[in-house]
């Protein structure tokens, strides 16, 4: 029996009971499109496509082949199959330029390295092309989410649930939470990105200053009150969710908006040699008729109301301040329907221009002391451009003056004294005045 049962008994230990695995090992340059490995271009070590860093080292030490700008690559793997494919045709003196060190040392000390770069044609072709297809794929891919009526996330702000179209849970948090992180048309991946957002959230991160906070209510309050409800700017890893990131490949969108904008500033200084000053369109003093130029406005005036401002501006000698004292005066008690010689108040602005035009009060001044008044620098009209045209007389102005005019400082050894005589004291007195007697 023993002897019988001895070659079951071997049977049953050799049986196999379940699939068996050949070892998960990258070796071997038979790396299909979508395996996760990306080959050396001249040996069999893979590297995890996340850790080409690693691969990119490996090729430098162990086969001297240093690739140039290497993040303008749209897709790592499908470069490095290309080249290594190539490299087996023909020799890698075909493409690289050889790079010697330590010259000047003795033969065997010196090295010699190779450099791949877009200085090759076919290289850059391939670089083009690459960019090419990522930049379709993303255009693709951000037409099928702007379509797609399958979407379903909750808000991260208020726990409400929504459907359809992404565009709708985007509008409401920037409608409703004031987080903006941009058009809805201008955002490729939506689901990761807002998968990723929730995440930071979840771990108690603010989303602007990445700071961690020990509850939900803090993180909440913080982020309101700092304004933090938008996403950090800087942050490069959320550069892939927008589209603006994959136009040109290696450029974020910082750099592409300054382009844009140094083409902009360019076209602007082209422009300035074109360009045209818009007319004044200053308003009369007593009617709603404008001019261009303040000659034809003090025609008009003259000619229509009978008031002479540039006559009066020389009779009375009225400099620059005193000027716009004047214009703003005859403004205000023109606004209150109030003739400023006589004070007589009318229903509207058309019977009082008529009255001050029949009785000539139109034509000369009140008393210095009515409108020469600190609150009349105010103006009454915010966009009043009249005042903006306003220049000293020039029978003030002596162009040949030899003697300099002193400037006086103010006596600040009494400040008591002096805030007492000061002219927003003044106004504040005169308000307080006007409201007592209402």
């Amino acid at each position: 029996m023993a002897a019988s049962g001895g070659t079951p008994a071997r049977e049953d230990t050799e049986c196999i009971l379940e699939p068996l695995s050949l070892p998960e090992s990258p070796g071997g340059v038979a790396a299909v499109e979508g395996s996760p490995y990306v080959p050396c271009i001249f040996c069999k070590e893979c590297y995890v496509l996340a850790e080409q860093d690693q691969l990119l080292k490996h090729m430098i030490i162990e086969h001297k082949l240093v690739i140039a700008d290497m993040k303008l690559v749209a897709d790592f793997r499908r470069y490095i199959l290309y080249w290594k494919k190539r490299f087996a045709e023909q020799p890698i003196t075909d493409f690289c330029s050889v790079i010697r060190t330590n010259s000047e040392a003795p033969l065997e000390e010196q090295d010699n390295y190779f450099l791949l770069c877009d200085v090759l044609p076919e290289d850059r072709l391939l670089r083009e092309q690459l960019q090419q297809k990522r930049l379709r794929e993303i255009l693709e891919q951000q037409q099928r989410e702007r379509y797609d009526t399958s979407f379903r996330s909750m808000c991260m702000f208020c726990d409400q649930e929504f459907t359809g179209n992404r565009s709708v849970l985007l509008n409401h948090m920037a409608r409703e939470h004031a987080f903006n992180i941009g058009l809805p048309d201008n955002i490729v991946k939506c689901n990761e990105f807002l998968a990723l957002l929730q995440e930071k959230l979840d771990n108690l991160q603010c989303l602007y200053c990445e700071k961690v906070f020990r509850d939900k209510n803090t993180l909440k309050d913080h982020m309101r009150k700092k304004q933090h409800r938008r996403i950090n700017a800087k942050n490069k890893e959320y550069d892939k969710f927008y589209i603006i990131n994959y136009l040109e490949f290696g450029k974020s969108w910082e750099e592409v908006q300054s382009e844009d904008d140094r083409e902009l500033l360019d076209n602007l200084e082209e422009d300035w040699s074109d360009w045209e000053e818009h007319p004044v369109c200053a308003v009369c003093l007593f009617c709603e008729q404008q001019a261009d130029t303040t000659e034809k406005l003090y025609l008009h005036m003259q000619k229509s109301h009978g008031f002479d401002f540039p006559k009066i501006k020389s009779e009375h000698g009225l400099n620059f301040y005193q000027q716009v004292k004047l214009v703003n005066f005859i403004r205000r008690e023109i606004h209150h329907c109030r003739c400023y010689n006589c004070q007589e108040k009318f229903q509207s602005k058309g019977v009082l221009i008529s009255h001050m035009e029949e009785t000539k009060h139109i034509t000369f001044l009140p008393a210095r002391s009515t409108w020469d008044q600190p609150q009349y620098y105010f103006p009454t009209y915010e966009n009043d451009t009249l005042l903006c045209t306003l220049s000293d007389s020039e029978d003030l102005i002596t162009e040949d003056k030899s003697e300099d005019v002193p400037v006086v400082s103010e006596d600040i050894s009494n400040l008591k004294a002096l805030k007492q005589s000061s002219v927003l004291n003044q106004l504040l007195c005169e308000e307080n005045k006007s409201q007592e007697k209402f």
